[in-house]
This record gives structure tokens, sequence and C-alpha cells, in this order.
């Protein structure tokens, strides 16, 4: 029970701001000044269900068609994959990740973006082991870290790995949006601790 307790109070404040990331990180992020961890949990109630963005079918199938051309093009299938990924089509991206890989094992974004799938999938196993193979070619990979304390802290509860991913996405890449983003993760985790600790917000509650 505490530590879904801890699980509950953290995805409370930054749950939203962090995977709302991870989702755009296909995308070159924008600069964007760090929201403090408080007001991450603003938009509370999602009234609304987001509407994925459109697929945009003709750069698919124009890539579709480059990829039958050249079948041993691990870039076009990334791209594909994005294609579908930026669209949140999970189970059409996977697979042209999938292919990309299997051409260029050594590509980590593109093995990160395929753990990014299989969580969006709910595969958390299989996100985590994708991630450890991203990880075994480049093990100073701040996306691939910081989406690592992601999936360790939301799809596995393992609040203790979560922090240690992002230490070290902190201690490898300070100042880099990925760093921002740890940095805030941490700091929930924090907040989480002190609000279960005798004494905290959350005691005698």
């Amino acid at each position: 029970m505490r530590k879904d307790s801890l699980a509950f109070a953290l995805s409370g404040t930054v749950f939203g701001l962090l995977v709302g990331w991870m989702i755009g990180t296909q995308q070159v992020p924008e600069p964007v000044a760090p929201a403090p961890v408080a007001a991450a949990a603003a938009p509370a109630a999602p009234a609304q269900p987001n509407t994925p963005p459109p697929l945009d079918q003709a750069r698919a199938t124009a890539l579709e068609q480059q990829a039958a051309a050249e079948p041993r093009s691990a870039a076009v299938r990334v791209d594909l994959g994005n294609v579908y990924f930026d669209a949140e089509r999970f189970a059409e991206a996977a697979p042209w990740y999938e292919a990309a890989l299997e051409i260029d094992p050594t590509n980590v974004n593109a093995s990160t973006d395929l753990a990014i799938v299989y969580f969006y999938q709910g595969q958390m196993d299989r996100a985590l082991a994708q991630l450890d193979r991203a990880l075994a070619i480049d093990p100073r990979h701040p996306k691939a870290l910081l989406n690592q304390g992601i999936i360790r802290a939301f799809g596995k509860q393992d609040l203790a790995g979560a922090e240690e991913s992002w230490t070290r996405v902190v201690e490898i890449a300070p100042d880099s949006v990925e760093g921002q983003r740890a940095r805030q993760g941490l700091d929930g985790l924090r907040a989480a601790h002190n609000a279960e600790a005798p004494g905290g917000a959350a005691a005698g509650q």
C-alpha cells in the first residue's frame, strides 16, 4: 500500500507532464521553461479526451513506396515509424521501428522510440527490455534514461529505479530538456516521500 500511495502521489504531480513530454519527443522540442511541479497537476480533470494528430497519409504512402523500393534502408523505416508515432498510431509504428532495427540494431534513437511505443501499448517489460538494449549501445543516452525512469515509475511502480534513472540523466545532461524533465521527476519523488513521511502533509490522513 505504501508504494502504491507514493506512486499515486507522484503521478498526481508529474505524470501528465513527463508522459506528455515523452510522446512529444518525435518532434524537436522547443525550449520550454520547466514548469513548477505543482503546476503539472493543474490540468487534473481530463474532461475532454485528447484528439490524436491526424495521420499524414500522403507522407505515409510515399514512405511505404520508398521502403518497398529500398529494402535495406533503416532510415526510411524510422521515418515511417515516426509518421505513425506522431499520429499516436502505435500499433502501426512498432513494425516499422522493429524493421529498422533489424537492419541497423545500433540505432539508439529508434530503439528508444520503439520502447515508448511498447509503453503506450501497455507492454512495460518489453519496453524496459528495449531500453536495456538501447543503453547497452549508449549508456549515456539521456532520452533513453529519462524514458526508462518514466516507465519504471508509472509502468512498474519502481520508484527507486526511476530515481536511479533520472539521477543519471541529471548527471549526464543537466542543462538539456531531458535533464530538466528528470529533475522535475526527482522533485516529484521527493515531494511524494515528504508527504508520506511522519509529520508530512499526508500524515494522519
